[in-house]
């Protein structure tokens, strides 16, 4: 296990419900609140209505960004960037899924950057101040409620970046389970391949003697395998959608769960470059690349992916060389994205070879990727193929 420090400053207000405190909580921030979220959902379901009531009761003016786009686009952001310079906006209220609320980190950036917020995703600066942001998360995905990550498109150029601060913490994420009842089905699935995905990252480690980690991985993934189903099947089942709620924010809420490990991330790295040319939605990308990914990498460490099928799967080891639990185990992963309807291959959505050096050469772009096993653009370019 490696040092570590950790510090996580965002206050969870997690329970059915709570989204009737937001203007208690929003109150100690200021008057002058940038309202941010994506289509018309939140209207059709009175979430919409419930939350300016809120901020009504406490006397706040506010200003409105609603169309956030699933992969939030910087000509968005901007829009945003915009309505918090010319209203003179002090906090920031994303309400929504992982889209928003990068889409608000984003804004909350640049709003107090003189140059183009676009500079943070490229490296071409860091963010040193940000306005301060709250949420109201309505999807169990993506973990941008508790951590300090943002992705945006920066769609003419066919880009998608990520960029990360911790001044881009939420002050406060009211995590209500009942606001998902609501979502599509399909949203559900990608979301849960998404958790599954953030765990994955960090359990796929070279680093060793890290067993505390290792489990806190390991049961997230076997909470949600648990509760996707159920939650499928019943969108209204409270324990169900309590804990997917609860799982998307612990596999991805600063890196508690793998601290002292050396993280991978190449998979959403090889993601991004899909999605940023083609716009699907990023749990569909995962669901197709990860399993592609653990078939070119397990042999770095078959013990790690045989620990996984045994210990996630409850593959039974007797007679198994570890090699053939490990493909068992990557074989599981598979067939469960398979049985909950995620996608398994690119040309599900039409995707071709077309575009496969270009994506491989943009993953690549400013260094090699992943640190299970580092990837160059071959690595990369064999992982897309093999996701045909």
């Amino acid at each position: 296990m490696n040092n570590f420090q950790f510090h996580n400053p965002t206050r969870i207000v997690f329970g059915e419900g709570t989204t009737s405190r937001l203007g208690e909580l929003t109150a100690a921030y200021g008057k002058s609140i940038l309202l941010v979220y994506g289509g018309g959902s939140i209207k059709a379901t009175g979430l919409y209505d419930l939350v300016i009531s809120q901020l009504s009761e406490i006397g706040a003016t506010v200003h409105e960004l609603a169309g956030i786009e699933p992969n939030p686009r910087l000509t968005t952001v901007n829009k945003g960037i915009e309505l918090c310079r010319t209203h003179g906006i002090e906090f920031v209220i994303a309400v929504g899924g992982g889209s928003v609320i990068d889409a608000a980190k984003a804004i909350a950036a640049g709003a107090l950057y003189e140059g183009d917020v676009w500079d943070f995703f490229t490296g071409k600066a860091t963010i040193k101040k940000a306005l301060p942001l709250g949420t109201v998360l309505t999807l169990a995905a993506t973990g941008s409620e508790m951590n300090g990550n943002t992705v945006i498109s920066h769609w003419d150029a066919k880009l998608k970046r990520g960029a990360g601060s911790p001044l881009l913490n939420p002050a406060f994420s009211i995590l209500d389970p009942s606001l998902t009842y609501t979502v599509p089905r399909n949203h559900t699935v990608y979301g849960s391949v998404d958790i599954m995905s953030h765990v994955f990252e960090q359990y796929f480690s070279l680093t060793e003697n890290t067993p505390l980690q290792e489990r806190f991985c390991e049961s997230i993934l076997q909470t949600v395998i648990e509760n996707v189903e159920p939650a499928l099947a019943d969108p209204n089942d409270k324990a169900a959608r309590a804990n997917l709620m609860w799982c998307g924010t612990m596999a991805l809420n600063g890196g508690q769960i793998s601290l002292g490990m050396v993280n991978d991330w190449a998979s959403h790295g090889i993601e991004h470059e899909v999605s940023a040319i083609y716009d699907i939605p990023h749990g569909a990308g995962l669901a197709i690349i990860f399993p592609n990914w653990m078939r070119y990498v397990y042999k770095e460490r078959p013990d790690r992916f045989a620990q996984y099928a045994t210990r996630v799967w409850g593959i039974d080891a007797t007679g198994k060389t570890e090699d053939e639990l490990a493909l068992a185990g990557i074989q599981a992963t598979r067939d469960f994205f398979t049985r909950i309807g995620a996608e398994s291959r690119l040309a599900d959505f039409g995707i071709g070879e077309e575009q496969l050096d270009r994506m491989a050469e943009e993953a690549v772009r400013y260094r090699a990727i992943g640190s299970f096993k580092v990837l160059e653009k071959n690595d990369v370019r064999e992982i897309l193929r093999l996701s045909l």
